[in-house]
């Protein structure tokens, strides 16, 4: 599932072909995605103006000119693909249509970008700009956002009794953070995945916070991690699962200097936790 840097690489991506531009065209192939599409969906798209473009948590938020922001999710394998323009220094034609375009938008100045989702467990929905969403009420501050600090996480976790991996997976404390991700703070901020939240000193807590935010930063000038089906808006990998310090790294030496210590994989919840038993405490 992409996550957070995932989701904000493709926004980029998408942001100089999308905004200020109008949909001159919009095809929908398929009445649903992982729920139903919205009804009229290509009409509703076709002939509006892109205000911009944002990212809550793992959505990303298109502002049109017609006072509707449309939301789309990629799921697990979903990807918003561009062709037709210049991105960086490569020009990526029209590729012959494909059997999982499912919604096709045809850009002023001919760049067209295409959502393609072999499994369908992608949404996109379109709402009132500035109205409220079930996939968004209730979602915890942004971590690389001002409301996201030492203080708030604290607060946030203090007597809870749950793992602190499984906390910070939590969207409600903090929006976008996904698997991947969580291990890699963890790791580097030597603490184990099944310590107990509410037993962490404040100030370990507070620590937390600017290695979310150096991961994040990191992760998103890499272009995010490209495991299984993710693409940039390009069609190109990411680059941040060439520098995993513990995910899937199991059976490895662990990268701590002066750790002598192997990576192990604990399941939590169904999900792989990747740690190093000795300098995660």
């Amino acid at each position: 599932m992409p996550e957070l840097p995932e989701v904000e690489t493709v926004r980029r991506g998408l942001e100089p072909v999308m905004t200020g531009l109008h949909i001159a065209h919009a095809a929908v192939n398929r009445p649903d995605l992982r729920w139903p599409l919205p009804e009229n969906m290509a009409a509703r798209l076709t002939g509006q103006r892109v205000l911009g473009l944002r990212r809550r948590s793992k959505y990303i938020l298109a502002d049109l000119s017609g006072g509707e922001t449309l939301l789309v999710h990629l799921g697990m394998s979903g990807r918003m693909l561009v062709s037709g323009a210049m991105l960086g220094e490569f020009h990526h034609a029209h590729p012959a249509p494909a059997k999982h375009d499912h919604v096709v938008l045809d850009m002023e100045g001919g760049a067209r970008v295409t959502f393609n989702d072999a499994r369908r467990f992608g949404a996109m929905d379109l709402l009132p700009t500035g109205a409220g969403h079930a996939l968004l009420d209730g979602l915890g501050p942004e971590p690389l956002g001002n409301d996201f600090h030492e203080s708030y996480l604290v607060a946030r976790l203090a007597g809870r009794n749950t793992p602190i991996k499984a906390a910070l997976l939590d969207q409600r404390v903090v929006a976008g953070l996904g698997n991947i991700y969580v291990c890699e703070v963890l790791f580097r901020a030597g603490i184990a995945p099944d310590r107990r939240a509410a037993s962490l000193p404040a100030a370990q807590v507070a620590g937390l916070v600017p290695i979310i935010r150096q991961v994040l930063d990191e992760a998103i000038a890499a272009g995010g991690s490209s495991l299984r089906d993710y693409r940039q808006a390009d069609g190109e990998l990411g680059y941040f699962q060439h520098t995993f310090r513990v995910y899937g790294r199991e059976g490895e030496s662990c990268t701590t200097p002066g750790c002598s210590g192997t990576v192990a994989r604990l399941v939590q919840s169904g999900r792989s936790s990747f740690h190093c038993p000795a300098c995660q405490r």
